[in-house]
C-alpha cells in the first residue's frame, strides 16, 4: 500500500486538493480575477498530472493486450478526459461554438502538433521512419467523413430543423466507429499495427514503450489490470470535480480580460492531449513511428467521432443547440491539414520535412487563434 501511494502521489494530492475546493472556492472568487486566473492555472497543471497518471494507467493496459487494442485504450482515456472537461465547462459557459472550437483544436493539436513534432524530431534522429501506410490512410478518410458530415455541412442545415440533423449526426458517428472499432479489433487489426525488422538496434526497434513516468515497464512493478482500471476511473472523477472548480475561476479571471474566445478550446484540448504527446514522442524516438501515427490520428478520429454524439445528445436533450459548423478559416485550415496528411502519410514513410510541414501548420493555427480566428 505505501509504494502505490508513493507511485501514485499525483493522484493523492489532486485528492486533497479536490477536497480542499469544496472549502475554498467561494473564499477564492471573492478575492477576484487575479486569484481566480492563478487558482486555474494551478488547476490546469493538476488535471494535466491526473490526466497523465490517468494515461499512465491506461499503458499498462496497453501493454497487456498489445496493438491495436493498446494504442485504442490510450486514446480512448484521454477522449473521455476531454468529453467530460468539454461537458462541465459548457454547463458554466455561455459560449454556443465550444465544442466546436474544442474538436477543431484538438485535430490542429494531434495532427500538426503531436504527429508533426514526433517525425519532425524522429526524422532528424532516425531518418526515414516506417509505419504501415494502411492506418494513415483509413485514419485520414474517417477523420475527413466524419469532419465533413458534423462540422462543415451543419453549415447549410437550416436553423428550424437543426434537431433532425443532429440526430442524424449521432447515428451517422455511431455507425462509423462501431464499423472502425470492428476493422480495428477484427480482421483487419493488421492495418493499425507494424512488424519493425529484427536486425534494427535494441535502442530503437526493440526498446519497449516507455510509461508516463519514464520508466520502463520492466522498471516500474507491474499493477494488475483491476488496479488500473481502479487509477482510471478515480482519476476521471477528480478530473471532473478539478474542471467544476477550474471553470468556475477561469469564467471569473477573463471576464473583460481580451482573450482569444477559442482559449477555452485550446485548453480543453491541451489537457485531454498532454499524455498523448509525451507518448508519441518517446515511440518516435525510439523509431517506433507506427504508434506515433496510432496515437495522433486515432486521437483526432476518436475526439471528432465519439464527441461529436455525446454532445449533439445533450443538445437534444437540453433542446438547446450549439454552433458546430466551422467557420471559413478553420475550414481552410482543416482541409489543408488532412491534404497534408493524405500525401505524408501515404507512403509507409516519414521523414522531418514531412513532420516540419505539419508543424507549420499547428504554429499557423497558434498565430490565427491568437488573432482571434
Amino acid at each position: 500500500m505505501p509504494s502505490l501511494l508513493k507511485r501514485e502521489k499525483f493522484l493523492v494530492l489532486a485528492a486533497i486538493i479536490t477536497i480542499a475546493g469544496f472549502f475554498l472556492e467561494h473564499s477564492v472568487l471573492e478575492m477576484g480575477k487575479l486569484a481566480a486566473i492563478l487558482a486555474a492555472i494551478a488547476l490546469i497543471a493538476v488535471i494535466v498530472l491526473v490526466s497523465t497518471r490517468v494515461a499512465h494507467a491506461a499503458e499498462i493496459l496497453a501493454q497487456k493486450v498489445g496493438d491495436p487494442y493498446g494504442t485504442m485504450i490510450l486514446t480512448l482515456s484521454a477522449v473521455a478526459v476531454e468529453v467530460l472537461i468539454l461537458a462541465i465547462l459548457m454547463n458554466n459557459s455561455e459560449s454556443p461554438t465550444l465544442v466546436r472550437d474544442t474538436i477543431y483544436a484538438a485535430v490542429m493539436l494531434d495532427i500538426n502538433g503531436i504527429l508533426g513534432l514526433a517525425a519532425l524530431l524522429g526524422g532528424l534522429r532516425h531518418g526515414e521512419q516506417e509505419y504501415n501506410d494502411n492506418s494513415g490512410k483509413t485514419y485520414g478518410v474517417m477523420i475527413l467523413t466524419a469532419m465533413g458530415i458534423s462540422m462543415i455541412v451543419p453549415e447549410f442545415v437550416p436553423a428550424d430543423r437543426w434537431h433532425y440533423y443532429s440526430a442524424f449526426t449521432i447515428c451517422a458517428m455511431i455507425a462509423l466507429y462501431a464499423l472502425f472499432l470492428r476493422m480495428q479489433v477484427g480482421a483487419h487489426s493488421y492495418f493499425f499495427s507494424y512488424s519493425y525488422p529484427r536486425n534494427k538496434p535494441a535502442s530503437a526497434a526493440g526498446a519497449p514503450p516507455a510509461t508516463g513516468s519514464g520508466q520502463s515497464a520492466q522498471e516500474e512493478p507491474q499493477a494488475s489490470a483491476a488496479l488500473a482500471i481502479g487509477i482510471i476511473l478515480a482519476g476521471v472523477v477528480i478530473i471532473g470535480v478539478l474542471a467544476e472548480f477550474m471553470s468556475a475561476f477561469l469564467n471569473l479571471g477573463l471576464q473583460g480580460s481580451g482573450a482569444p474566445p477559442a482559449l477555452m478550446a485550446v485548453i480543453v484540448a491541451a489537457i485531454s492531449a498532454a499524455p498523448e504527446i509525451l507518448t508519441a514522442l518517446r515511440a518516435a524516438l525510439r523509431n517506433r513511428m507506427q504508434a506515433t501515427v496510432n496515437i495522433a490520428m486515432g486521437a483526432s478520429l476518436s475526439t471528432v467521432i465519439l464527441t461529436v454524439p455525446v454532445m449533439e445528445g445533450i443538445a437534444l436533450y437540453s433542446g438547446q443547440p450549439f454552433i458546430m459548423a466551422m467557420t471559413p478559416v478553420q475550414t481552410v485550415m482543416v482541409i489543408i491539414t488532412l491534404i497534408a496528411a493524405a500525401i505524408n502519410l501515404n507512403d509507409g514513410e516519414t521523414n522531418a520535412i514531412e513532420g516540419m510541414t505539419h508543424f507549420v501548420l499547428f504554429s499557423t493555427f497558434i498565430m490565427l487563434t491568437i488573432l482571434g480566428l
